[in-house]
């Protein structure tokens, strides 16, 4: 093994923005990031750092390629039913196509299930009203490089206790887009109208599925795994189905079938809208016939969009063992499990079985990484750009902050490779996407991050083993 102090890799010192980061917390105690309520992501090859805190409703943008100035802050528009900020995740945004570059978004849920998405610059690109319950987790995930779904697509996903959503990443990129073109009209608005341009209403509504997840209780987290094959009595059927696994109280882990299919009939639905359109009728009528009816000075929150069709497939109960994060494998076909006891499942997401147990690892998260293993490759001389897919081993990285390590097993069965000392304080932080791209020859590795929020240290885990 290499020595310790070559495991880490330092990217950046997040000093230059401590008044953005101090909005949300940092500087306020030691140890200010372990805070459930403030929530963190990376974005895309670590350029930019966002954190949230629910109890202060800020949202820090920090800028970390090119050591530049200090970031922005960014408070929301939340009215009192709007809730206050409990996830954040980043999602690809390809307005700089053209010019060869990406772009980004920041996804930003509420714990009353509003969903707001902002530029690097703070604008808001759009805002939509999902299901009026707490969004535990946005989790965007790429789907381009799984062998098991040959027709998956990128998919933004929306965790809510006992309720997933699902945004699928050309829906999304076609919203995003033609939101970014609206931008800078919409702020050359006057101020009264920039107000109006911040109700939902001003936005077209996202494309969405949503479905029931809590028929073996509510979750604590959940994840759609990817697409799997259809129920036997429905092989003709054109309808995609979607694996989703949820953890919580009631159930350890449980797995579901989603289907594209809403199970509503023809009937229902003209019924549905043919009765809304009733409505709105008589109501214009009847604010023609009485022009002194005081108008509402409070709009209504939209309606929650109807379920999907959800069967159940099956659950693990092991009371009084109480499932609480969920982490997938860059494919989806593996899924790090933590609980309450300390242990870390390991589960085989396609034959629904558990394949590694791990135990002792109170209050842990994990993160899968793939690490270079060859030792005569790793020592060449030879730069990172000729490394290709085939010479990564897929590992998972445990950050224990009971035992102030970072620990990395390699996948499935492999031993213990790196048992890395941190400070407390600390945050392991992996970006959400990774750009994969013609534009760039060399295979781009799943890394993992060290975010220190006493320090303002954020360095990196090395690829190279042995």
């Amino acid at each position: 093994m290499a020595p310790r102090g070559h495991h880490l890799t330092e990217v950046a010192l997040l000093a230059s923005a401590s008044g953005c980061l101090a909005a949300a917390g940092a500087g306020e105690r030691e140890g200010w990031l372990d805070n459930p309520a403030v929530v963190a992501s990376l974005g895309p090859r670590a350029r930019d750092l966002a954190v949230a805190s629910a109890a202060r409703s800020v949202l820090a943008i920090v800028p970390i390629a090119g050591a530049g100035g200090g970031g922005i802050t960014v408070k929301p528009a939340l009215g009192p039913d709007e809730g206050r900020i409990s996830a954040v995740e980043w999602v690809p945004l390809d307005v700089g196509a053209a010019e060869g570059e990406e772009g980004v978004a920041l996804a930003v849920g509420t714990d009353a299930g509003w969903l707001l998405f902002y530029t690097l610059a703070g604008d808001l690109l759009h805002k939509q009203s999902i299901y009026p319950a707490k969004i535990l987790k946005l989790n965007f995930s790429e789907r381009k490089e799984n062998a098991w779904e040959d027709s998956g697509s990128d998919e933004l996903s929306v965790i809510f206790p006992g309720v997933i959503a699902r945004c699928d990443g050309a829906d999304l990129q076609i919203m995003l887009q033609k939101s970014f073109q609206e931008v800078k009209p919409r702020m050359w608005k006057d101020k009264f109208e920039q107000e109006d341009a911040d109700d939902e209403s001003s936005f077209e509504r996202m494309p969405l599925q949503i479905w029931n997840v809590s028929k073996f209780g509510s979750c604590a987290d959940a994840a759609i795994v990817g697409l799997m094959p259809p129920p036997l009595l429905e092989l003709q059927s054109s309808q995609r189905h979607y694996c989703a696994i949820t953890v919580g109280e009631d159930a350890v882990v449980s797995a579901y079938r989603l289907s594209e299919d809403r199970g509503r009939s023809l009937v229902g639905a003209i019924l549905s809208r043919g009765v809304a359109a009733t409505f709105s009728t008589i109501s214009s009528l009847s604010k023609i016939l009485w022009r002194s009816e005081p108008s509402p000075t409070k709009k209504p929150r939209p309606k929650p969009q109807s379920f999907a069709k959800t069967s159940p497939l099956t659950c693990l109960k092991d009371s009084p063992r109480k499932g609480e994060r969920l982490t997938l494998s860059p494919s989806g076909t593996l899924a790090a499990i933590t609980d309450s006891l300390g242990r870390i499942l390991l589960l085989d997401t396609r034959a629904l079985v558990a394949v590694r147990l791990w135990k002792g690892y109170r209050d842990a998260s994990c993160l899968f990484v793939e690490m270079l293993l060859n030792k005569d490759k790793a020592s060449s001389s030879s730069t990172h750009l000729e490394y290709t897919k085939s010479d990564y081993c897929l590992c998972l990285a445990i950050h224990a902050p009971r035992k102030g390590i970072i620990e990395v097993w390699q996948m499935r069965t492999g031993p213990r490779i790196l048992a890395i000392p941190c400070p407390k304080g600390s945050r392991i932080l992996q970006p959400s996407t990774r750009f994969s791209s013609s534009l760039f020859s060399s295979y781009t590795p799943l890394e993992v991050y060290l975010f220190n929020g006493d320090s303002g240290q954020l360095s990196v885990l090395n690829r190279h083993i042995g």
